[in-house]
């Protein structure tokens, strides 16, 4: 081969490394669930969940290093990222959500406890590590929770997520000023979602929305 064809070749291939190194980090910078295989599967119903297990690694590492604050800190990281994703994953695969839904709530749980247990912040990371690797879909009981009428849980028991719930609320205001009763149970639903509580925002929501529907 001669030199200027040898040349050629070089750049084009370097040219074309760092295309593929840009395509890459795009590819794993986007929302896990929106990524499919050719058949339109996603691997575990979710996709790739290597972020968020990186995360759990890295809050397990500060955990073990007896530096709970900053596990506490890192593992925020994940609830806002999985958070962020939420409606992707739980339309790719509502019941797979649940199950990691769950296991990081209960690794959020050990970690913000008021003296956090060592042995119970290991086992609750190492449970969300495994259901992260394998998120076996939870088992639909079919039964729905329901308070004053309106569903609050999903068929698997999963409480709605509480931002969807004071979305209807919201809208079902349509802009107007709530009496006293519903304002008084809206604010409460804002104040138990802000704090993480699906069940008690919930709860409040529904009863804020059948007191507008009498």
């Amino acid at each position: 081969m001669t030199p200027p064809i040898r040349n050629l070749l070089l750049s084009l291939a370097l040219i074309a490394v760092p295309s593929g190194g840009f395509a890459l980090a795009e590819y794993f910078m986007t929302p896990a669930a929106l990524h499919a295989a050719a058949d339109g599967t996603a691997a575990h119903g979710l996709g790739d969940l290597s972020a968020y297990d990186r995360i759990v690694r890295d809050t397990r590492a500060l955990a073990d290093a007896g530096d709970m604050p900053g596990a506490e800190r890192r593992i925020t990281d994940l609830e806002t990222l999985w958070d962020d994703n939420e409606a992707v994953l739980r339309k790719a695969d509502r019941l797979a959500w649940t199950t990691v839904d769950d296991a990081a709530d209960a690794a959020f749980a050990a970690l913000r406890a008021r003296t956090p247990d060592p042995a119970q912040v290991r086992a609750t990371l190492t449970a969300l590590r495994d259901v992260l690797a394998q998120p076996v879909p939870a088992a639909s009981t079919g039964e729905i929770r329901f308070v004053d009428g309106i569903a609050v849980t999903d068929d698997t028991g999963h409480a709605l997520p509480c931002e969807e719930m004071v979305t209807s609320l919201r809208d079902a205001l349509k802009g107007t000023t709530p009496a006293p009763d519903v304002a008084a149970l809206q604010s409460k639903a804002l104040e138990r979602c802000t704090a993480d509580d699906d069940t008690r925002a919930d709860a409040f929501a529904a009863q804020a929305l059948a007191l507008l529907k009498g």
